[in-house]
């Protein structure tokens, strides 16, 4: 296990500087080949966004939460999800080619929402704080995408899974992080 501190990442990801994202993504990868890893993962849902530019560069394979996430909600049949993480991993290009390749459709929530989700996760969550208000608004938000047609909804934040479960979401929930944890245990068992 290797890690920079999150706000060395967030210092690069607000400047849009992904391939700096993508140096530290490169520079854990190399400890941990030199520690005599064998396979990589990454619990960061919008780091994956400079993984996409470096794995092909990595000394060790990746495994791609998207990639497995995708293929969870595939086997599951979803067919139509909310995608919820920070504002950059929403924005941003790590899960609508992964989804579209499994036949899934996806959305995201509007600007605004986009937003208090980034200021909640960066304000609250990453601060161990779960307060009601946050898990009311989240539960808002699903319900409103059930509304739309979703079928399941991806917790794709580390955080996401500690404040709304399948006990309090409206859709069912993908915990992109345990599912990454899954597929790595099934990749290590086959190597």
């Amino acid at each position: 296990m290797h890690t920079y501190p999150l706000a060395d990442y967030m210092r690069h990801i607000d400047a849009g500087r992904w391939d700096a994202v993508g140096d530290m993504l490169l520079s854990s990868a190399d400890k941990l080949h030199n520690a005599g890893a064998e396979l990589l993962i990454c619990p960061d849902n919008t780091a994956h966004q400079a993984l996409d530019i470096v794995r092909d560069r990595s000394s060790v394979p990746w495994l791609h939460i998207a990639e497995e996430v995708a293929a969870d909600a595939a086997e599951r049949g979803r067919k139509r999800l909310l995608v919820l993480g920070t504002r950059y991993l929403m924005e941003g290009p790590v899960y609508p080619a992964r989804l579209r390749a499994k036949g899934i459709e996806h959305e995201i929530p509007d600007a605004d929402a986009r937003e208090r989700i980034n200021i909640v996760t960066l304000n609250e969550l990453v601060y161990g704080r779960f307060e009601p208000p946050a898990r009311s608004y989240f539960t808002q938000l699903i319900g409103q995408a059930q509304g739309r047609g979703c079928d399941a909804v991806i917790l794709a934040c580390t955080e996401f899974p500690l404040l709304i479960g399948d006990a309090d979401s409206p859709l069912p929930t993908l915990d992109s992080t345990r599912i990454l944890a899954r597929a790595a245990l099934r990749a290590a068992v086959r190597q």
